[in-house]
C-alpha cells in the first residue's frame, strides 16, 4: 500500500506509518505536531517543526534510556531531553503525525569537540551509529540534524544547524573559531524505523561503560556545563 507526498510522488506507506520507535500516534507527539497544523506549505511546516525539535529538546548523552520505551519519541517529549539519536527520532516522529514522509539516517562521525568527560567515558572519539533525520520534501530526501540546541552551540561555540527543507543540514566541518568539528567516516544506510537489535548490539560493542542497566545506570552530568568549562579552559 502506498501513500503520496506533498509532490503527488508515491512513496512507501512505511515512512508514514507509526512504529514502537516513530510513535507518530502517541498523543505528545500528536499534540506537538498540532502546533504547527496551521501552516499550509508542508515545506514550510518541516521547517517550523526541526527548529522545535532542535532547540526546545536538550542535547544530553548522559541521560540514555537503551530500553525499547526510553527510545521512543513520545519518551523524548516527556523528559525534555534526548541524544543525536533519540532526536532524530523524535523529529521523525513529529513529520510523520503531520503528514510529511520520514526515515532515519545513520553514520559514524569523528568529533573533534566532545567534553573530556565525554571522551573518557566512550573510550574513544568516534561516534559510532550517530542519528540524523530524513525528510521527503518536495520529492527529494532532505537530510536534517536536529541534535545540538542553540544553547549548547553557544557554549561549544559552534555555528547551529540551520534547515531550510532544500539543504542538507549535516554538521559543520569546523566551528566558530575555525577549529576541527566533525568529520564523517562511515554512512550507515537510511531505514524506516530505528534498527534496535544493531543499534544496540553497536553501543554494546563501541561502548561498554556508556551501556547502562537499571543495576548500574549511566553516570549523570551536565553536558552543557562541561561544555562551558571546556569552551573556558
Amino acid at each position: 500500500m502506498a501513500a503520496s507526498d506533498q509532490s503527488g510522488n508515491a512513496v512507501e506507506q512505511a515512512y508514514l506509518a507509526a512504529t514502537t520507535f516513530i510513535d507518530s500516534d502517541n498523543p505528545r507527539v500528536r499534540a506537538l505536531a498540532d502546533e504547527f497544523g496551521h501552516i499550509t506549505d508542508l515545506k514550510q511546516r518541516a521547517i517550523a517543526i526541526y527548529y522545535a525539535v532542535r532547540d526546545r529538546f536538550l542535547y544530553d548523552p548522559y541521560s540514555i534510556d537503551y530500553s525499547p520505551k526510553g527510545m521512543s519519541a513520545g519518551h523524548v517529549v516527556e523528559r525534555g531531553r534526548g541524544f543525536c539519536v533519540s532526536k532524530a527520532i523524535l523529529l521523525a516522529a513529529v513529520a510523520r503525525a503531520a503528514g510529511i514522509p520520514s526515515r532515519l539516517g545513520f553514520a559514524d562521525v569523528k568529533n573533534h569537540l566532545a567534553t573530556p568527560r565525554l571522551l573518557e567515558m566512550m573510550g574513544t572519539d568516534i561516534f559510532h551509529f550517530h542519528g540524523y533525520t530524513e525528510l521527503l520534501i518536495e520529492g527529494r530526501w532532505v537530510k536534517a540534524t536536529p541534535a545540538f540546541n542553540i544553547e549548547l552551540c553557544d557554549k561549544f561555540r559552534v555555528k547551529p544547524l540551520e534547515f531550510d527543507g532544500e539543504t542538507d543540514s549535516v554538521f559543520h566541518a569546523y566551528d566558530a573559531d575555525n577549529r576541527r568539528h566533525m568529520e564523517y567516516v562511515t554512512d550507515r544506510g537510511q531505514f524506516a524505523d530505528l534498527p534496535y537489535v544493531e543499534w544496540l548490539a553497536g553501543m554494546k560493542k563501541y561502548y561498554p561503560n556508556m551501556t547502562h542497566t537499571a543495576d548500574a545506570p549511566m553516570p549523570g552530568g551536565d553536558f552543557a556545563a562541561e561544555a562551558e568549562a571546556a569552551q573556558r579552559g
